[in-house]
């Protein structure tokens, strides 16, 4: 289970990252266990796997996931 949650942090960070959206640890994890499933639920399980999780629709869904909360969520800079 931990090792889960810390390869879900690193899809997270990798994802904010690729979207330019900085948000902490706590949503890295999130954003990385959500993101693993709605990418294996897309493109299904294909390449590298870690911790139970397929890397490449992990990021992928992970992004998706970032792109969607910033987009309903996003920082004002006012």
């Amino acid at each position: 289970m931990l090792w889960t949650l810390i390869v879900g942090a690193l899809i997270g960070a990798i994802a904010g990252m690729i979207t330019g959206e900085r948000r902490g640890c706590l949503f890295n994890i999130v954003a990385g266990l959500i993101g693993s499933y709605i990418g294996e639920r897309l493109f299904s399980d294909w390449g590298p796997q870690l911790a139970g999780m397929s890397i490449v629709p992990a990021v992928i869904g992970a992004v998706i996931f970032v792109a969607v909360v910033s987009l309903f969520f996003g920082r004002s800079n006012s």
